[in-house]
């Protein structure tokens, strides 16, 4: 029985972080769909790009507590049922995979960032607050979200090991975080290049449109006034 109310635990944490919540609030409040701009990403930092912080701050909370709420309803009650470190682990684990892989959002999800964070708030909350203050400095110190959330990604599972030992709970901090760099590829390789957006740039809330071709112009490439005086043909 054990380990069917584990599983049934695993299950339904995945199902919770399945709630992409930047669709969820995005379409609420009559916004366009957070996937369709900026970096593309359902989370909370792209929301911000559509010029409502309101949208944002809903979705950094709700993606939070996605993460946060399953973790807590295990550690609170969990242990009549034999559901031990080893479920907080999976549990944890479940809800930061359903955001990356939503199954009602056909698994296009986010990168894990806030949902991560209320995993690591559940399980202890001193973890909790030592990687967000990881996170906070480096993105008061350089102004890129994605690099603050790599560094922390990088620290949290050292802070696991270092303070409160090995297990279970290292084993799922540490998936989370090597996740979490993963699915910031993109914005490593735009950091290295200079082209990642910092925080509080406003990027376009739709994909920015190419400027339409103008017909007149047979040299459409450069159509600068000083060639081409007359049009060939």
């Amino acid at each position: 029985m054990e380990t069917l109310y584990s599983a049934a635990a695993t299950l339904a944490a995945y199902l919770v972080g399945s709630l992409s919540f930047a669709v969820i609030v995005s379409r609420a409040m009559g916004l366009s769909d957070p996937r369709s701009y900026g970096s593309g990403n359902p989370g909370a930092t792209n929301v911000l790009r559509s010029g409502s912080k309101k949208a944002a701050i809903l979705t950094l909370l709700l993606d939070a507590l996605k993460g946060f709420v399953p973790v807590f309803l295990v550690d609170r009650f969990g242990a009549p049922y034999g559901l031990g470190d080893g479920t907080l682990a999976l549990v944890g684990i479940a809800a930061f995979v359903g955001h990356l892989w939503p199954v009602f959002f056909k698994f296009e999800g986010g990168k894990g960032v806030a949902t991560a964070a209320g995993v690591l708030l559940a399980i202890n909350p001193w973890l909790g607050l030592a990687t967000l203050a990881t996170w906070l400095i480096i993105a008061f110190l350089f102004r890129y979200a994605s690099l603050a959330s790599i560094v922390a990604a990088v620290f949290a599972p050292f802070y696991q090991l270092l303070l409160w030992g090995g297990g279970p709970i290292a084993g799922a901090v540490a998936l989370m975080g090597l996740l979490l760099v993963w699915r910031h590829t993109a914005n490593i390789q735009k950091l290295l290049n200079g082209s990642e957006g910092k925080l509080g740039q406003k990027r376009s809330a739709a994909a920015p449109a190419l400027p339409p071709q103008r017909q007149g112009h047979k040299h459409g490439e450069r159509p600068h006034h000083h060639h081409h005086h007359g049009a060939k043909r």
